[in-house]
């Protein structure tokens, strides 16, 4: 008998909450006009309240493409109190990303991401404007500057290399690929934040680096109801704000001596790094000048670095392990891969950076591989700043955008054989560039937005592709084929680890040391 009063209780609870989350609902979404609501894209129906929340499936950029399929290339759908709009053509693109690049420079960032970001001081999620225009400006010019790049080449060529000795300890063993390029990756990302010998006189702990980022994207891709009910974000009811607060915590905890060292050597006067810059330094110089456009402190400068730390490391990350799938899955590809390397790098010499202009058509096959598997197959979702007309439906300004890439990618009326493997196809295409100009090719965005770290991004991936690839043959497991299957997240991984074996292949000892 105990048990009926419980169960009124619970009763009254689930109604007042219906009630209430049906009041909250109402006022959400009545900020949309009924002129604009008429002119609204189709979309599927969802539930009241939740719209269509509960239908979603894990791979959402599966069940996107489909539902492009059924109601166009544009569609609306509303997950909790959010409008979600998703384009799905390169028309529709243009418009939005050249046509109305302004209105939808604005990105829609998940709480989590603003309180990565320091409140979203950084490049990636600050509000279109005179201050992200700055930053993006001092990134690109200062830090991403040829001059730059050039400086801190050795310290991206020091950890490959050490990656490649490391390799060669394991000849013949089974070999973690997404593990392999993981810890490469971030050796690099250290190294060309701190410069790798202030990693090492004051021991920063590469393990905890690399546990911190892991749980840094964990923590930013767990769903939100808050993401999709704003109303409720101020009681963080799953605790993900609190818990990414802990986590920044933990990044300032690395951060913070770092800074303060190096300022306190630049202000010694000591020298660091003999003529190398690592971005740090870079940052703090320009933190003391005077006469540059925008003004630099220590918290701007913790966001970019995180920008740095986190933006570009599970998308590398996954792209070396999908490029090094797709090779195995193709063996042919793969040797015509080497036998380039073999051309312009030749058997006695080992891979750099002036070698990468010249490896046409590894370039090739990284640019099909992102055709294939964009590593944010939906891009940043973006948020109009106005109300906005597109493929002739209303777009009410706060409307959440995605541009589904991966629907584009394999459109069968925009590309030939879509769903196969031909690097071949981006050979004699001089406009399908990573930086977007072509609106059917976009793995890395488009327009105001586009990936401000992409220089920088390309490097390091041709950097550690051919040097995988020069150095070693890889073989599967006996018996063993590829699996290509996906898992949807921040960025589409492998739904299965790949494994390989290595194997020698350059005459010379000494190039592995």
């Amino acid at each position: 008998m105990a048990s009926a009063p419980l169960n009124e209780v619970c009763l009254a609870a689930l109604t007042l909450s219906i009630v209430f989350l049906t009041i909250l609902w109402y006022k959400l979404t009545s900020n949309i006009s009924h002129k604009e609501e008429s002119r609204l894209p189709p979309g599927p129906r969802g539930l009241p309240i939740v719209g269509f929340l509960t239908f979603l499936r894990p791979n959402l950029h599966h069940q996107l493409t489909e539902l492009s399929q059924h109601y166009g290339p544009i569609y609306k759908l509303w997950l909790g109190s959010k409008l979600c709009v998703v384009l799905n053509s390169p028309s529709l693109a243009k418009e939005v990303v050249r046509d109305q690049d302004s209105v939808f420079a604005n990105r829609d960032p998940p709480i989590a991401g603003l309180v990565a970001t320091y409140g979203g001081i950084d490049i990636g999620f600050s509000p279109y404007g005179s201050y992200w225009r700055d930053m993006r400006k001092l990134f690109v010019r200062e830090m991403l500057s040829n001059r730059n790049l050039e400086a801190s080449y050795s310290l991206r060529r020091h950890e490959v290399r050490k990656t490649i000795r490391n390799v060669h300890t394991k000849i013949g063993n089974l070999i973690n690929i997404f593990e392999l390029a993981c810890v490469t990756k971030m050796n690099v990302v250290m190294s060309t934040m701190f410069d790798s010998n202030f990693v090492e006189k004051h021991r920063i702990d590469g393990a905890e680096f690399r546990e911190l980022v892991v749980k840094f994207l964990q923590v930013m891709g767990k769903p939100n109801i808050s993401d999709f009910f704003p109303m409720l974000a101020r009681f963080d009811l799953q605790g993900i704000q609190k818990e990414m607060e802990a986590v920044l915590k933990s990044v300032d905890s690395i951060l913070d001596p770092a800074i303060n060292e190096r300022m306190k050597m630049l202000s010694e006067g000591e020298i660091w790094g003999k003529g190398k810059k690592d971005f740090l330094q870079i940052l703090l110089e320009l933190m003391e000048q005077k006469d540059i456009e925008i003004s630099v402190d220590l918290v701007k400068i913790k966001a970019i670095l995180v920008d740095i730390m986190i933006g570009g490391t599970d998308t590398t990350i996954t792209t070396i392990e999908w490029v090094m799938t797709e090779l195995l899955n193709n063996p042919e590809i793969m040797g015509k891969v080497q036998r380039e390397l073999k051309d312009v790098v030749g058997m006695n010499n080992i891979v750099e950076e002036s070698h990468i202009p010249n490896l046409h058509y590894l370039d090739a096959v990284l640019k099909e591989t992102l055709r294939l598997h964009p590593a944010l197959p939906l891009l940043l979702p973006k948020r109009p700043s106005q109300s906005a007309v597109v493929g002739g439906y209303t777009i009410p300004k706060g409307t959440k955008v995605f541009l589904n890439v991966y629907a584009i990618h394999r459109d069968p009326q925009v590309w030939e054989s879509p769903l196969e493997f031909q690097p071949e196809r981006f050979l004699n295409s001089t406009n399908l560039d990573y930086a977007g100009n072509n609106m059917k090719y976009l793995p890395f965005g488009s327009g105001r937005r586009v990936c401000a770290g992409l220089p920088l991004a390309e490097k390091i991936l041709m950097l550690i592709l051919a040097s995988l690839l020069h150095s070693y043959d890889w073989k599967l497991p006996e018996g063993e084929n590829v699996d290509l299957s996906e898992e949807f997240g921040l960025v589409i991984k492998k739904s299965k680890s790949l494994f390989a074996i290595p194997t020698p292949r350059l005459p010379n000892f000494e190039l592995y040391q």
